[in-house]
């Protein structure tokens, strides 16, 4: 799940990336264009029965991302806004930031 929620002046996009708890036994990072694809920046943590971060992004802005899941594979979020082909022959998730 997906979720967007603006700051007032719409000047960042606060996004809440959130995957089922049964995804990973020890760890997820998210990564994408928004850190330069670092698998040891955003890290989601467990909260209830989920895995959860919150990133602020900039609107107006499109980024390709993927879940690196226990530290040895990538997966793509279910409810990405599209997929998009990437250079190691697999899709990337993509998020769309409005103004």
């Amino acid at each position: 799940m997906i979720k967007r929620e603006y700051t007032p002046k719409r000047t960042v996009c606060k996004v809440t990336f959130t995957v089922p708890k049964n995804w990973a036994e020890e760890s997820i990072a998210i990564a994408g264009d928004f850190n330069n694809w670092d698998t040891a920046t955003d890290m989601l943590e467990v909260k209830k029965d989920v895995w959860q971060i919150q990133l602020r992004l900039k609107p107006n802005t499109s980024y390709t991302f993927k879940y690196f899941i226990d530290g040895e594979r990538w997966e793509n979020d279910e409810a990405a806004d599209e997929y998009v082909a990437n250079n190691f022959g697999t899709e990337d998730s993509v998020i769309h930031i409005k103004s």
